[in-house]
């Protein structure tokens, strides 16, 4: 487990970024789950990430389509955003198993909307407000060798 206190939007897509660097050295895809109330910088972090990979326009979330694909080198990004996800049989629906390949990173808000589907999730990152402001924190617990490189190579965030 892992803890940082990230204060603002470009410090959160700053993380963001880090975060893709990590995914893009261990150079296989995996399952990154996004936790944290309205507000949080879910999606900020997302940003964050695809900005690293150039892409800088349009990114938002997926809230109505529930998936946006990103198809970049050397990772695919797939952003998930299950906050309207009626039921997580609906995953099945999706096509949620063909994401789960070594060539995709699947970004994942709302995840505790898919709980009973959703499997094989590498790193947990929970964001949490941290007092009053912008300040936020973000905890991060991995799941498996996978989840635990990207977050060793985050520890130098």
């Amino acid at each position: 487990m892992a803890e940082w206190l990230v204060e603002g939007e470009e410090a959160m897509k700053s993380f963001g970024a880090a975060l893709m660097r990590a995914c893009d050295a261990a150079g296989e895809g995996g399952v990154i789950a996004l936790e944290g109330n309205l507000g949080t910088g879910k999606t900020t972090l997302v940003r964050g990430a695809l900005a690293d990979k150039g892409v800088v326009e349009g990114v938002r979330s997926p809230t109505y389509t529930l998936i946006e694909v990103y198809p970049l080198q050397p990772l695919n990004v797939a952003h998930f955003d299950l906050y309207r996800l009626a039921d997580p049989e609906e995953l099945e629906y999706l096509g949620f198993r063909d994401y789960l390949n070594p060539r995709t990173l699947c970004l994942i808000e709302w995840p505790e909307r898919g709980h009973g589907y959703l499997q094989g999730i590498d790193l947990t990152l929970k964001l949490e407000y941290a007092g009053q402001g912008l300040a936020r924190r973000i905890r991060a617990v991995a799941a498996g060798k996978r989840g635990e490189n990207w977050l060793r190579s985050l520890e130098k965030f």
